[in-house]
């Protein structure tokens, strides 16, 4: 049997919260008060597994845990405790345009941010035609990002992201990155994509996004798994505890 796509195992993060109020080095020196310290515990012990073809769902309230869990299967954080493996190239979907440099071109942050998520100059360069082409920037792509809409730059991150030849992605609240005729294209994006066996651990606050994509949803509560199953049985439970929305 295959090694599960991810595999979580009582997985912990804590941040430590400082209370000093101070904004600089030189004030926390001088500060008279004694630093108070604050332990957050966001994922409290969490084990989950997702098979390789599997398109999963996470769900919860704001604060629940989901863009921290995928931030450290993104490597983004490390884990306080427990273990976590990706077996597979992943492709991450977080903060699309984040890294991009404001005062670079388009086509040179294609170039830079491809090379970044694993591929080399040569794949890059191959491939920046289709990344151009499915963002819709062939106008644009030889000013610098700092003069694209926040729109643009997503749809700019989505097209050098989804070119990697990545097997898994994650995804966080990326599902919809433009207009209506160009969300149609991201979900064509991932259709393909899933027909190519690959795996995808999305976070949406889009209830359509969810039952369109999703063959299975975790319900994270308070750092931990509340419920775990297919989409028609965990959805609607979420749904009705009490969240005004997904």
């Amino acid at each position: 049997m295959s090694q599960p796509a991810i595999k979580v195992e009582d997985l912990r993060k804590q941040f430590t919260l400082s209370h000093s109020g101070a904004a600089s080095l030189k004030t926390m020196l001088l500060w008279w008060k004694r630093r108070q310290m604050e332990t957050h515990e966001v994922l409290k012990g969490i084990s989950f597994e997702i098979q390789r073809g599997e398109c999963v769902a996470l769900v919860g309230r704001n604060g629940a845990g989901k863009s921290t869990l995928l931030s450290l299967l993104a490597k983004v954080y490390k884990p306080t405790s427990g273990s976590m493996a990706v077996n597979g190239r992943l492709g991450p979907l977080l903060e699309l345009g984040a890294g991009f440099h404001p005062d670079l071109s388009g086509l040179e942050n294609i170039l830079f941010n491809g090379m970044i998520l694993g591929l080399t100059r040569k794949e890059v360069m191959a491939r920046t035609d289709e990344i151009v082409r499915f963002a819709e920037l062939e106008h644009q792509i030889d000013s610098p990002v700092r003069t694209y809409s926040s729109g643009m730059l997503a749809r700019l991150g989505f097209a050098v992201a989804t070119n990697v030849d990545a097997e898994i992605w994650i995804v966080d609240e990326v599902l919809a990155v433009g207009d209506y005729a160009f969300e149609k294209k991201c979900y064509d994006a991932i259709d393909t994509f899933r027909a190519r066996g690959g795996t995808i651990l999305f976070v949406s606050h889009n209830e359509h996004a969810v039952r369109r994509v999703a063959d299975r949803c975790i319900w994270l509560q308070s750092g931990l798994v509340h419920a775990d199953g297919k989409t028609d049985e965990i959805l609607p439970c979420y749904l009705t505890d009490g969240v005004s929305e997904l």
